[in-house]
């Protein structure tokens, strides 16, 4: 009798757990115990509208086992997870800077290198006497580029050195070029693109022929379309002997970054010194330059163009040749700007000898001039070069609207009408791809800006690189204030993204996504549309990703918003090739008035709707019909 009850008891466990399995494998999990498994059945307990669940969502659950979730959350735990760092986040599939080993090969013969990437160059082309080395290609379209070049053709003689393109079309980039013809004499440099169109960048590029003798350099483009990130120059041609140098490009068509310049031919003996664009174009920049030809001696100097036609943001300038002598000096224009920015510009040609001669030509609006010599300057103009509002929309349209604000990325309510024809933005994901972390393991981090120390030392991050910035941003954004009228929270979990856009909106809710990349970039016709809650003002909770280690969303419910759903149809043949979520703003009267969305549409703050589609991978909660 007893064998038989422990039969049937052993039966009705197979039998429980042969349904539990089937149910998870719908999730394509037939493990009931791992992380995804848990987040299937977190969503049944949490959300019971019987609505077939978002593989969107679902599939960006931890990849994790049940044995390593078990493992990697005791370690977590016990404050030692990063001892076993690489394990981690290839296990879990996170988000980690690598370590590169540093390289000693010293290259003593010519060099061509067409392609080359992800390694340390401790020491290339140290001491050369002549020859030509050309780098093509290093760590070119790159996702997660990690590079330390320490010594480039340092103290080099008659050596022509050529530098094609360094990490361009890069995604978070961390990189460093510490010396590049430091000592040499004689010979030429040239350096054409430095992290051209990367996103997220964080640069550092120590010195750029210091201390060099009779050498012709020029730096042709550095980080020219790039997309947020900070990078710093911290010294071009210092303490040189009659060195011909140029600077073309710096940070042109950039979007909120932040840039610092150093040292341009400090000390400079008999230079002739060019610098063509910094900053131009630039949207909301942060850019601070120090010194320029401070210094000299019998140098001639010339700086064409610094922040015109750039977008808001705050400029600081704040010696230009200083203390120097015999020079001339020209600078062409400072500020000539869109919007108007905060720029102060200190110590102008002072205390300068030797008859040297300084001309200013353009200086823009709302600026601070500070300590600047009166003997030997000209000051060609100092006005307000935009100084009303429609000057200013004259001066932002077609191609200036378009580097900062693409087609498309904002539009009106009316034009979500069948038979409309108008621009799809990019709404790829251009992140790194990572996943959730389980609950289990995110609850035991150190998730704060008050504990960044600890977070560092966890995913072995270095000072001021890349992985501390972006973790500081990202928790900065999640500690901000919320705006009026907004709830906000950031999630690191799919159970903490439940629980968040269920406490707003009650149990019964469904989350949307834009459903393919089809259309993009493009020209698309809308087609049948749908509002939900009936096209009615509705409550919605959107999430937004941010860069971190792990998959980490910002998501926040603001008021007054209308959410629909349409079809989107090839413009030629009317054939159905995505399906589109967008969100329409109905009260912008918090919005900054340097909006994208005002820049791009015209009008102003609290004047006029703004509708946006929901990118690849991030998504609109609202409550089910």
């Amino acid at each position: 009798m007893n064998k038989q009850l422990i039969l049937i008891c052993l039966f009705i466990l197979f039998t429980s757990i042969i349904v539990t399995i089937s149910g998870d494998a719908v999730a394509g999990d037939k493990n009931p115990f791992t992380p995804r498994s848990y987040v299937n059945r977190y969503w049944d307990k949490e959300i019971r509208n019987g609505l077939p669940k978002p593989s969107f969502l679902l599939s960006k659950a931890s990849p994790l086992s049940t044995v390593e979730a078990a493992t990697f959350a005791k370690l977590a735990a016990g404050n030692s997870l990063s001892t076993r760092l690489p394990e981690f986040c290839s296990a879990a599939n996170l988000l980690c800077i690598p370590e590169v080993a540093a390289s000693l090969e010293k290259h003593d013969k010519d060099a061509n290198f067409a392609v080359y990437r992800d390694k340390n160059f401790t020491n290339y082309g140290t001491s050369r006497p002549g020859g030509v080395d050309l780098f093509k290609s290093y760590s070119d379209g790159e996702n997660i580029p990690v590079n330390d070049f320490r010594r480039y053709s340092r103290n080099s003689a008659g050596h022509k050195d050529s530098f094609t393109s360094y990490a361009t079309e890069s995604n978070v980039a961390d990189q460093s070029f510490h010396t590049y013809g430091t000592g040499a004499t004689g010979g030429s440099g040239d350096f054409k693109q430095y992290t051209k169109e990367t996103n997220n960048p964080t640069l550092v590029f120590s010195s750029y022929s210091d201390n060099s003798n009779g050498r012709t350099q020029s730096f042709s483009s550095y980080t020219e379309n790039g997309n947020a990130g900070d990078q710093s120059f911290s010294s071009y041609g210092k303490n040189g002997n009659g060195p011909t140098e140029e600077f073309t490009s710096y940070g042109t068509s950039t979007n909120v970054v932040g840039s610092s310049f150093s040292n341009y031919a400090e000390t400079s003996n008999a230079g002739n010194d060019s610098f063509t664009n910094y900053g131009i174009d630039m949207n909301n920049p942060t850019n601070n330059f120090n010194n320029y030809a401070n210094e000299g001696n019998g140098a001639v100097q010339t700086f064409s163009n610094y922040r015109e036609k750039a977008n808001v943001g705050a400029d600081t300038f704040t010696s230009y040749a200083k203390t120097a002598n015999a020079a001339k000096v020209d600078f062409n224009n400072y500020g000539k700007s869109f919007n108007e920015g905060t720029d102060t510009f200190t110590s102008y040609a002072k205390t300068s000898t030797g008859e040297t001669k300084v001309n200013f030509k353009g200086y823009g609006v709302k600026n601070s001039f500070k300590e600047y010599t009166k003997d030997g300057v000209s000051f060609a103009k100092y006005t307000n070069v935009s100084s009303t509002v429609e000057e200013r929309k004259n001066t932002v349209s077609g191609n200036l609207v378009k580097k900062w604000v693409e087609p498309g990325k904002f539009f009106r309510e009316k034009m979500l009408k069948e038979g409309t024809v108008m621009p799809m933005p990019d709404i790829s994901d251009k992140l790194p791809k990572r996943s959730f972390l389980p609950r289990s393991i995110l609850s035991k981090l150190p998730f704060s800006t008050s504990k960044i120390s600890e977070m560092k030392e966890l995913f072995k991050a270095s000072d001021n690189g890349s992985m501390e910035k972006m973790m500081r941003d990202s928790l900065g954004e999640c500690e901000r204030v919320p705006s009026r009228g907004e709830t906000k929270r950031c999630v690191g979990s799919i159970e903490d993204m439940i629980d968040f856009a269920t406490s707003v909106l009650g149990r019964n809710v469904v989350v949307r996504t834009t459903q393919n990349l089809n259309g993009s970039k493009k020209s698309v016709m809308v087609g049948r549309v749908s509002g939900i809650n009936g096209g009615k003002i509705t409550r919605s909770v959107s999430c937004h990703q941010s860069l971190f280690p792990s998959l980490l969303y910002y998501c926040h419910s603001v008021p007054m918003v209308r959410v629909y759903q349409a079809d989107l149809l090839d413009p030629k043949s009317k054939d159905k090739i995505n399906q589109g979520v967008a969100v329409c703003h109905l009260d912008t009267s918090d919005w900054s008035s340097t909006h994208g969305a005002f820049m791009s549409l015209g009008s102003g703050p609290g004047r006029i709707e703004v509708c946006h589609w929901i990118f690849e991978n991030d998504m609109s909660w609202t409550v089910a019909d």
